[in-house]
Parts: structure tokens; C-alpha cells; sequence
């Protein structure tokens, strides 16, 4: 839902915040996350790492703990010694991932997404309000080959690019959110969504030119980033007045705050990792999927949890009265392809 109508200039780039190196031949890990408040987080992504298939995914419980889904008693022994508390459930990692390609290479029509779901220990796809009578008969045939690995779900509303965000920004008559400020060395960008950076070089605030378009990544992935051209523009490293001090990746059920132009600041939980959706303009892969609301013009915005940065608004159903599921791209990603950091 590009949104081209240009509202009220807003003065100032108050909500970004991320990154603090530049566009380097060697691009710059994402910092550490070392807020306490995101250590769940951070074990889980550990674990994910550490188990890859021999897990079936984790997730944060109600409790706070960090969960972690195994099918055999060897690899339940090593989640209880890194300190998550094993599950046991019926189908593996492997057999996820192998429904999930599946869909990769089969689930192409606009208005659908999917995602391994840990909690349910299946594949969701999502469906939105567009997916009726044939096309409603298609992805059901589709997902059926998968078994009980994968299950269909509505979503309100119609999938979507949100163009807008953090402050506003502005180009080629659309707006969008400045997602984080970054930096590499001492020449500062700023990210945002790819779809929103498609739209336009030269990106302005309403009022005073920002810098130009430094490279675009839509569809595929869904980031951004332009380098600052005016001098007298400050950069903040924060989001509205949260401090921002590291990226990371976030858990299933993790709380999560989105910041975004049209609709302020939001929070939900996260609902899924490494999701694909299929907008109209193609598909993206790898998004965090979350229950945060966001309408049109809070495109490009950031996701973070307390100091850390975690992704920029890509887009998805519902709004902000009825609520919604919305994906952004992790940050981490568009960090580490332009070398730069947040600061």
C-alpha cells in the first residue's frame, strides 16, 4: 500500500537508530545484544545455532524461559545443560525445513505467507482476505501434499507493503519511516525498507534534503539504506528517546515495540523467524513475523526490544484498530551486506 499522498513535513529525524561503521568491503558484524532484557533472546539464537536440525525450532514460554523443541533424549540432555528446557514434539527440524522449502519452490501467489511456527511444531501459511475460491482451492491442494507438517491460516485484511515509518521520510512522491541511523566510520546512512528506497533516489524530511539512495534491495529481501548528503541534519542514535546500543536477532515470543510515521510506537510479540511472504511485487524470505500493528507510511520503521535493533517494517495485514500481523527484515542482515553499524 504505497502511500503517495505527502502529509505534514515533519522537522527533524528523531526515530532512527542502528549501526555505527559505513559501507565497507568488509562488512561489520552486528554488535552483541547487552541489554538483560533481550538474554532469552540471545540464548535461544545460541541454541538455534548450536542444535540447528537436531532441534525443531524454540520459542520463549509465558514464563519467560527459553524453550527448545527436540525429538530424541541425547539432544533434550544438551538443551537442560545450556540452561532452555527441552520439548518434546513429534516432527523435526528436518522435516520442517524440508515442508518449508517445499513452499519456497511451490507458494508463489500474492496474498499468501508461511513460516515455521515452534509453539504448534508445524509450517503456518497464512492467507489473507484475497485468497477465495480457486486460488483458495490452489494453496489448499499445495499444503495438503505437506501432511500434518503444515496448516492453513486466515489473516485479516489484505498483505502489503506499508510504505511510511519512524519519522517520516520522503521520495519520489511516496513516504515512508526512517528505520535506524548507521554509520561506517565517519560517513552516516540511514536504513529503511527496500521498497521504500525502490521508490526514489533522493530522500528528503518534507522539508530539507536528507542524502541519496546508496543501495536497494527489493523484492528478496526488503532493506535499504541512503547516505546522508546534508551536514547539518542530526543524526541521533536513538528511536523516538529509546537509546539504542546493539542489533540481534529475537526469539519466538519475544516482546517487541515497532516505531512507525503514521502510527507511532506499537508492541506486540514475535511470532515466527525466517517467514516468506508473498507480496504482489514478489516474494520476501526471512522476515520476523509478529502480532505489532502498522498501516501504510510506517514502511521502513524500526523493531527493537529495549537498547537492541532488531528489524525494519516490511509490511502485512490488518491495522492498527482491529490489530494485525506485520513482518519487517532483520536488521542484522542489511547491516552486515553494507558494513556498517549502529552507534
Amino acid at each position: 500500500m504505497l502511500n503517495r499522498k505527502l502529509r505534514r513535513p515533519i522537522v527533524g529525524l528523531a526515530a532512527c537508530m542502528l549501526v555505527g561503521t559505513g559501507l565497507a568491503a568488509s562488512p561489520a558484524s552486528a554488535a552483541v545484544a547487552g541489554d538483560p532484557s533481550f538474554a532469552p533472546s540471545t540464548l535461544a539464537t545460541r541454541l538455534d545455532a548450536q542444535f540447528g536440525a537436531d532441534a525443531a525450532g524454540s520459542f520463549i514460554d509465558s514464563a519467560g524461559k527459553v524453550v527448545v523443541n527436540v525429538t530424541d533424549a541425547a539432544t533434550a540432555k544438551s538443551v537442560k545443560a545450556a540452561g532452555a528446557t527441552p520439548r518434546f514434539v513429534s516432527r523435526s527440524g528436518a522435516q520442517l525445513a524440508a515442508a518449508d522449502n517445499a513452499l519456497k519452490a511451490t507458494l508463489k501467489t500474492p496474498g499468501t505467507a508461511f513460516a515455521v511456527d515452534p509453539v504448534s511444531n508445524q509450517v503456518v501459511v497464512e492467507v489473507d482476505s484475497t485468497i477465495t475460491g480457486a486460488k483458495l482451492a490452489e494453496v489448499e491442494a499445495t499444503v495438503a501434499k505437506l501432511g500434518d507438517n503444515a496448516r492453513i491460516e486466515r489473516t485479516s485484511g489484505t498483505l502489503s507493503t506499508n510504505i511510511s515509518g519512524g519519522d517520516a521520510i520522503y521520495a519520489g512522491g511516496g513516504r515512508c519511516s526512517l528505520g535506524f541511523n548507521v554509520r561506517s566510520g565517519s560517513t552516516y546512512y540511514f536504513l529503511t525498507a527496500g521498497h521504500c528506497t525502490n521508490i526514489g533516489s533522493t530522500w528528503t524530511n518534507g522539508s530539507a534534503t536528507l542524502g541519496t539512495r546508496a543501495g536497494t534491495s527489493f523484492p528478496g529481501n526488503d532493506y535499504g539504506i541512503v547516505r546522508y548528503t546534508n551536514t547539518s541534519i542530526t543524526k541521533s542514535g536513538t528511536v523516538g528517546s529509546q537509546e539504542i546500543t546493539s542489533a540481534g536477532t529475537p526469539a519466538v515470543g519475544a516482546t517487541v515495540t515497532r516505531r512507525g510515521s503514521t502510527t507511532g510506537i506499537h508492541s506486540g510479540r514475535v511470532t515466527a523467524l525466517n517467514s516468506t511472504v508473498n507480496y504482489a511485487e514478489g516474494s520476501v524470505s526471512g522476515l520476523i513475523r509478529t502480532t505489532v500493528c502498522a498501516q501504510p507510511g510506517d514502511s521502513g520503521g524500526p523493531l527493537y526490544s529495549g537498547t537492541t535493533a532488531l528489524g525494519l517494517t516490511s509490511g502485512g495485514s490488518g491495522n492498527c484498530t482491529s490489530g494485525g500481523t506485520t513482518y519487517f527484515q532483520p536488521v542484522t542482515e542489511a547491516l552486515s551486506v553494507y558494513g556498517v553499524s549502529v552507534f
